[in-house]
């Protein structure tokens, strides 16, 4: 298949600075045309352009491309939308105006996981979640690549903390030796 080179279109939106950057919906007219003229298929059915490859929001032919189906029990929403192998599901979504929870975007939190209904996600820079919680199916979206088509349900910030760091709060308050604290003031 031959290199195809940019159009005005495709310069002027990966030219934006990538927090402002915003790409065209797949379901509008221009957009639509766009690819068609650009050689390129695009598919309604769950809001995904197909066969564009460089950014986020563009996707080559030859990266396998999985449903992905998120219940947002926060919001008690449902949203389905296809994600290629190779990006990260949240950003993915965002692409498509579908507002999910997240915080640090970097895999260091708990703001965006979620628990695996069905399915697979890899995520090798999950810092945020134990190896204990991923072994029990919980994943963040931030930085999870889909691996097959999934299902995954939101769950509570709080909720998956206190699994994660709960057993080293179970003991209780840590007493105040208010005698070392007034050695330690003193000292400054």
């Amino acid at each position: 298949m031959a290199l195809l080179a940019p159009c005005n279109l495709c310069t002027s939106i990966h030219r934006k600075p990538a927090l402002n950057r915003q790409f065209p919906s797949p379901n509008t007219t221009k957009y639509a045309l766009h690819l068609s003229k650009r050689g390129y298929k695009t598919t309604s059915e769950l809001q995904t352009p197909v066969g564009v490859s460089g950014q986020i929001g563009v996707y080559s032919p030859s990266v396998p491309t999985h449903k992905v189906t998120v219940h947002d029990r926060q919001r008690g929403l449902v949203h389905e939308f296809l994600v290629p192998e190779d990006q990260y599901i949240l950003h993915t979504a965002e692409s498509q105006n579908i507002s999910l929870p997240f915080a640090c975007r970097h895999g260091c939190c708990t703001s965006c996981a979620v628990r695996i209904k069905s399915g697979e996600i890899r995520q090798p820079e999950a810092l945020g979640i134990s190896a204990e919680l991923k072994s029990k199916g919980y994943a963040l979206l931030c930085v999870g690549f889909p691996t097959s088509d999934i299902e995954v349900e939101t769950q509570d910030e709080d909720e998956v903390y206190w699994l994660q760091f709960g057993r080293y709060f179970a003991r209780g308050p840590i007493d105040r030796d208010d005698y070392a604290l007034e050695l330690a003031m003193a000292d400054e």
